[in-house]
């Protein structure tokens, strides 16, 4: 089972929620987030970086001190401050018709270095390198990874009476998603959330964070080892998530576009599709205007867009195992049968030609790059599946680079986690 406690959050005061509260660090590069970074935006602590002219580069020393500077800062000035004692909070997100109630809490380090929080994706020395400076000189986690659970009536009706009071915050950011966080004070809820969690709730799930989560464990680990006194409670060992019930999740297609055709003419990449897909034209332009984007059906239909037409291509029996978690996802379909078979793209984390589009750009934006002359041709693909994930976790499987995107993302700066008690 899980290991989870409550955390005495530090958090902007409810008048300046919307001052203080920022995208992810990771979603932004340097230059947009100079553009729409207020005076109190917690940009300024996670991207300090657009606090020098020219812009820093973001793993400077100055760079560095300069986070921590600004992080003592705005607790000096009241911009965050720290709950008076641990507690759970809910945090929901609205993405049109479709609302996501997670809880706000800590996980333990140990749980990831034994299986029991569950990854799918590979992870990068050098981005877990880049995330550990950053808690280890903030000794804090300022930003939360994001985590799945297999759903407990128990915990959704605790989270749906939470949902029912007043909130402390609520807004909306700039990409029209709601943000709505409540405040957990019964001494007694959060009481029975540690222990459903910890009797009851056998795994987590990474969803988004595995650089991050990896890093606060490599952080943890660390100060393990330099503390002859370790009991494993330390807060250190702990680190910041909001966990979602699956049933609440849904994941967007993860989209691909490619400079060229290895040498191809178009007509003999489409013949080469032929022998493993059933290929159609789905779309063409009508009476001047462009071809109706047409999106992927279901699992192993595929839309493609190139030259001025989108395509639908269905693959054939046989070209793809059901059984298999890995071999069953149409990621791994497109990989080997056109990107790596036809287009000669074997390795997707290292070759120039390809480039990655989540789904939230629409699939207005693979056509768009391909009419610009910048890509040669698209591929949308349909989304995976929560029950796909969890069932390539479970198994200790790892799904192909960039398969899943999640939205909306967490917001960061409604809740901040001190590694010291």
């Amino acid at each position: 089972m899980v290991r989870v406690k409550p955390f005495a959050a530090i958090r902007p005061p409810k008048d300046l929620v919307t001052e203080v509260a920022a995208p992810p660090y990771d979603v932004l590069n340097s230059e947009e987030a100079r553009e729409i970074a207020g005076e109190k935006s917690l940009l300024h602590i996670t991207k300090p970086e657009i606090d020098f002219t020219p812009i820093a580069g973001e793993h400077e020393q100055r760079t560095y001190d300069k986070a921590v500077e600004n992080f003592k800062l705005w607790k000096e000035r009241g911009w965050l401050v720290r709950e008076d004692k641990e507690k759970y909070y809910v945090y929901a997100q609205t993405m049109g018709k479709r609302t996501q109630y997670g809880i706000v809490l800590c996980a333990h380090t140990d749980d990831y270095a034994n299986g029991v929080i569950k990854k799918h994706e590979l992870t990068r020395k050098d981005k877990e390198d880049d995330r550990m400076v950053h808690v280890r000189i903030q000794n804090a986690n300022i930003e939360p990874v994001f985590f799945a659970f297999k759903d407990n009536a128990e915990l959704n009706a605790i989270i749906a009476k939470a949902a029912s009071g007043k909130p402390e915050y609520k807004f909306t950011d700039e990409n029209k998603f709601v943000h709505t966080f409540w405040v957990i004070d019964d001494d007694a809820v959060n009481a029975r959330i540690t222990e459903i969690f910890t009797t009851q709730v056998d795994a987590f799930y990474v969803a988004d964070g595995h650089h991050r989560t990896a890093a606060a464990a490599r952080v943890g680990a660390e100060k393990k080892a330099q503390n002859p006194h370790h009991t494993g409670d330390e807060e250190y060992n702990f680190f910041m998530a909001v966990c979602f019930p699956q049933s609440q999740l849904a994941i967007i297609d993860y989209n691909r576009v490619v400079k060229d055709l290895g040498g191809l003419s178009e007509e003999e990449f489409l013949k080469a599709l032929e022998a493993d897909f059933d290929v159609a034209v789905a779309t063409k332009p009508r009476c001047g205007r462009p071809a109706k984007p047409y999106a992927p059906t279901g699992l192993h239909n595929f839309s493609m867009y190139l030259g001025d037409k989108w395509y639908t291509l269905t693959a054939k029996p046989g070209r793809y195992d059901d059984a298999d978690p890995i071999g069953v996802l149409d990621v791994t379909i497109l990989s080997n049968l056109v990107l790596d078979k036809i287009l000669g793209i074997k390795d997707l984390r290292t070759d120039k030609r390809i480039d990655f589009v989540g789904g939230i750009r629409g699939l207005g934006e693979l056509s768009r790059r391909v009419d610009s002359g910048e890509m040669k041709v698209a591929f949308a693909l349909y989304p995976v599946s929560m029950d796909q994930l969890i069932r390539i976790a479970d198994t200790g499987n790892i799904m192909p680079p960039k398969t899943t995107w999640f939205e909306p993302k967490l917001r960061s700066g409604l809740a901040i986690h001190s590694l010291e008690r």
